[in-house]
């Protein structure tokens, strides 16, 4: 687990990643933006019922922390599935794939995963010039989106050995209550998988750890540097929006973070 990096309170990054000749990555936080309400203030969210004048400044702003013009910086139609898309030119915020894994070798094109407590997984081969995000909610991780999403990579060149991986923030253990069918999906797919749960205080229910779910799959897939941020995103709600804490407090809806990075 590495320490993040705290820029202006916008953006956090992965010691390890940031390090990286070539790479720029945020993992942006709801600090420095111009929403309000329960999406103060950084909401990325096209498919939130924010302002969208309000959330196009946002990605905008965004977008210019990466260094990257704001028609590049490129998010999905997420779907929770482990469907992976190649990304070798722009396209508009209505024209988005559906899927929850993007990979590319065009350099200012700057990729993103959309969280709000599922895990944001970003992904670099320097050597090779190819980059990745992925979208790990308990159903992506299960289904195999990260290792399809480093199957896209190596189809541009990439290599495992060469991958540094990094999970940013998201809901941890300590906040993520699921019920008995889910720990039976789980356990049913892999026997082993029963390692991530802990018995929760409300009978018949645990807490899962998917951050260590999500770090077992790219460990297991041999990528060569993994590092997870540690932060939870449920606990910090100055920093961090959340779909569970919003659920919890009868909101009516809630902001999304971007994730993302991009080749100089």
């Amino acid at each position: 687990m590495n320490a993040p990096t705290s820029f202006g309170g916008m953006t956090l990054q992965a010691d390890k990643l940031g390090g990286l000749p070539g790479i720029r990555h945020a993992f942006f936080t709801r600090v420095g933006g111009v929403s309000e309400g329960i999406y103060a203030t950084l909401n990325a969210g096209v498919g939130s019922n924010d302002s969208q004048d309000k959330v196009a400044e946002n990605r905008a702003r965004m977008a210019t922390a990466l260094g990257c013009a704001p028609d590049n910086l490129l998010s999905l139609y997420q779907i929770h599935s482990p469907n992976v898309v190649v990304a070798d030119k722009p396209w508009a915020a209505d024209a988005r794939p559906r899927a929850d894994g993007v990979v590319t070798q065009i350099p200012g094109l700057a990729i993103a995963a959309s969280t709000a407590d599922c895990g944001p997984v970003l992904l670099a081969d320097p050597d090779a010039g190819v980059i990745g995000a992925a979208h790990a909610g308990w159903r992506g991780a299960l289904g195999g989106v990260v290792e399809a999403t480093i199957a896209a990579m190596e189809s541009l060149g990439a290599t495992k050995p060469r991958i540094h991986a990094a999970i940013g923030p998201m809901i941890r253990q300590p906040n993520y209550e699921v019920g008995a069918d889910l720990v039976a999906q789980f356990t049913a797919a892999d026997a082993a998988n029963a390692r991530f749960f802990v018995p929760a205080i409300r009978p018949g229910h645990s807490m899962f750890d998917l951050a260590g779910y999500v770090m077992s799959r790219l460990e297991r897939a041999g990528i060569g540097v993994c590092e997870d941020l540690g932060l939870c995103t449920y606990a910090d709600p100055a920093r961090f929006y959340s779909f569970r804490r919003t659920t919890h407090r009868g909101e009516p809806d809630y902001g999304r973070h971007l994730n993302a990075i991009v080749l100089a």
